[in-house]
């Protein structure tokens, strides 16, 4: 390990434990990292953005599915929808990529309106998705289990993907049954879009995923770790008597997790900040707030049911100061590797980093 590998190694830390800080205190981003590390092996944020980097390039198609409708109100979600609109502005800056909001019809407005808010034109004709820069596009995929299949592979036929990213998106168990937190069916209000993303996988297109429960798309690669220590994932956890538990069955290959899978797409951007030395790819912190307030303002619902600028019950002031602390951490660092590059040296010599994970 050289002093660069250290500073990405320090960077990469310090942003999965922002994105795993527990301010509601419930413990269950506590449950899912260690079982995530192992997995991922590395810093999970600063693994994703490697990952990214290599494969994105200019007019690169990159999918990015979210939208997890919530019971009683039949809403989305605000958790998922901001994180994947500010990770697209992201992927247009870094890469002058083409990310395509893949989501079901509740997330239709919100894509529309928060597109205004992070600087991006919104196209849903696939040839302007491709002819246009400085776009997302949008497209709004079925709940029919059996239209899913012929939607992904028109897709995939006409908009190829380099990269296929999923935050907070509904994912089936091995009974074909979405839940929510509290295992109960929600089968009939959810875009069958792990049909999509297991299509990319198999085609051997980067995946990655983000969740902070265990229901999420993707969240399969640690299947086993869920069901052992979190509530309603185990085989017959779940309340709705598919037998199935609300574990998602869908793995990706690298994944995020993190206490508010918004916080998992900011770790993101900051690490691709830090890795292109460019932290203006690091959206301020008044569109941080202009994003959840339009998000609210489109009908997406706190995970309580409150239509209020709250994300997963923590409220907005919070989430603009994570952005903050995650800034800083790219910022200083960048700023000050230079002069600490001799004291990294020193701290190598001693071998603690060549054993530590």
């Amino acid at each position: 390990m050289n002093a660069m590998e250290l500073a990405e190694r320090n960077v990469g830390e310090d942003l999965d434990q922002l994105m795993n800080l527990d301010p509601r205190g419930y413990g269950v981003c506590r449950v899912l990292y260690p079982g995530a590390r192992t997995y991922m092996g590395e810093p999970l944020a600063m693994k994703c953005a490697k990952r990214l980097k290599v494969v994105l390039g200019k007019d690169d198609i990159v999918y990015i599915i979210t939208g997890f409708v919530l019971l009683p109100h039949k809403q989305a979600e605000m958790d998922g929808i901001c994180g994947a609109m500010l990770l697209a502005r992201m992927l247009a800056k870094a890469y002058n990529a083409k990310p395509v909001i893949v989501c079901p019809e509740e997330c239709k407005m919100a894509v529309e309106k928060l597109a205004n808010v992070v600087g991006l034109h919104m196209y849903e004709d696939f040839e302007q998705i491709r002819k246009y820069p400085i776009s997302v596009g949008r497209v709004l995929f079925t709940k029919d289990v059996k239209e899913a299949d012929a939607q992904a592979a028109k897709l995939m036929e006409q908009l190829p993907p380099k990269a296929v990213i999923a935050i907070e998106a509904p994912g089936a168990n091995s009974k074909g049954v979405y839940h929510n937190a509290k295992g109960m069916d929600l089968s009939k209000l959810e875009a069958k879009t792990d049909i999509l993303f297991q299509k990319c996988r198999e085609a051997g297109i980067f995946n990655m995923a983000i969740g902070d429960l265990g229901n999420e798309l993707g969240m399969g690669a640690i299947k086993e770790h869920l069901q052992k220590y979190v509530p309603y994932m185990e085989e017959n956890g779940c309340v709705c008597g598919c037998g199935g538990g609300s574990a998602a069955a869908v793995a990706a290959d690298a994944i995020i997790t993190t206490t508010i899978s918004h916080w998992g797409a900011e770790a993101v951007i900051a690490a691709t900040a830090w890795l292109l030395a460019c932290p203006e790819l690091i959206h301020s912190k008044e569109m941080e707030r202009d994003a959840i307030k339009t998000a609210s303002s489109c009908g997406m619902v706190d995970m309580y049911g409150w239509l209020d600028n709250c994300i997963d019950g923590v409220d907005m002031q919070f989430h603009v100061t994570l952005l903050e602390m995650m800034r800083q951490c790219v910022v200083s660092n960048l700023e000050q590797f230079a002069k600490n590059a001799e004291w990294f040296e020193k701290v190598m010599e001693k071998q603690f980093f060549v054993s530590y994970r």
